[in-house]
């Protein structure tokens, strides 16, 4: 099962209680005071992780808790820290406060650490309140409580191609052959019920890219139809998007209208989507009816960046793997020079 947003309701560890203790030795009768401070209570700490690819562990356990700080004991002993909680979580999380809606951060980098809920503060013990007036304090503070709040953890794939397209344009045909993925294929809409992370391997450039492939958009999909808005932030932070169209104008679709309806979803749901470089894959040209549909596609969307291919016979895919790089390499390079992204096409 694939999970992409939780609920969790956390709570770090409370601070362990200060002691009230004085020395009793046989030849110290004014010993004094000698009580430990409490422990600190345990954190809840959000770790990045690249071996993680969803968040099922946090669906089927939403409640998270810091260990509790030891209390102060004699002899100037201090309490242990509490053990802290550590939420291993997939690169590409958004955290947000669900009583406020605000944001908390975003989890990008393997290994990032983030703490959520501090734990409270250990009490004082008595040795704290000696004094020339008072030398035999009877006084401790109990620990603090910690932190503690409901969040909601929403998964924004990375990848360096973000493949978009309607239902059984041959999405996931395309992931089949030019990735290490292995998503169900079929003739019939919606076989892919979840985002697919695959990998494009280039062992003559020693380089690999990352791609995305998302369920078929419905037109709405940027209102949300068909959970639009949860197949869709998968693709923000993709450097380049991969438009694939059913050039062939099966069950009666035409390809021209297919595409302008994909970039309208993409751009009422982010204006920002469409500045990103766009190619568009042109598939099923194995068939017959694809090449009248492609002269017509052509003259109404005169732009670069169109490949015809076919995923049934393997025609136009290589030509196709080297653009991607191409265009994903300009991308990061660009990325270092300039904040904005490149135009489309």
């Amino acid at each position: 099962m694939f999970v992409d947003e939780a609920l969790i309701k956390v709570k770090a560890g409370d601070g362990g209680r200060g002691c009230v203790s004085f020395r009793r030795e046989k030849y110290e009768p004014w010993g004094g005071p000698n009580g430990g401070d409490g422990g600190k209570g345990g954190d809840v700490i959000l770790v990045g992780d690249d071996d993680t690819n969803n968040l099922i562990d946090y669906k089927y356990k939403p409640h998270w808790r810091g260990g509790r700080g030891e209390h102060g004991q004699g002899k100037d002993c201090a309490g242990r820290e509490g053990r802290p909680a550590t939420l291993r979580v997939p690169l590409g999380t958004v955290v947000t406060n669900e009583e406020t809606g605000a944001m908390v951060t975003e989890i990008l980098r393997d290994g990032e650490e983030f703490v959520l809920c501090k734990g409270g503060k250990g009490g004082w013990g008595n040795t704290h309140f000696k004094s020339p007036v008072n030398r035999a304090p009877r006084k401790s503070y109990p620990g603090e409580p910690g932190e503690s709040g409901d969040f909601r953890l929403v998964l924004k794939s990375i990848a360096d191609v973000g493949l978009v397209g309607f239902p059984n344009a041959g999405k996931s045909s395309l992931t089949n052959r030019i990735t290490n993925a292995r998503p169900r294929t079929a003739s019939y809409p919606f076989t892919t019920l979840h985002p697919q992370i695959g990998v494009i391997d280039y062992p003559e450039e020693s380089d690999r890219l990352l791609m995305a492939d998302v369920p078929g958009l419905i037109e709405g999909a940027s209102q949300n139809r068909g959970l639009g808005h949860r197949f869709l932030r998968h693709i923000e932070r993709c450097s380049v998007l991969l438009v694939i169209v059913d050039m062939a104008g099966v069950d009666g679709r035409d390809p021209r209208e297919d595409y302008t309806q994909l970039l309208r979803e993409l751009e009422l749901y982010d204006p920002k989507m469409l500045n990103k470089p766009r190619l568009i894959a042109a598939n099923k040209t194995d068939l017959p009816e694809a090449k009248a549909h492609l002269a017509k596609f052509k003259r109404r969307h005169p732009e670069k960046g169109i490949f015809p291919i076919s995923c049934t016979t393997g025609d136009g895919l290589e030509k196709l793997k080297k653009e991607l790089l191409k265009r994903v390499r300009r991308f990061r390079g660009h990325e270092k020079v300039s904040p904005k992204t490149p135009p489309a096409g």
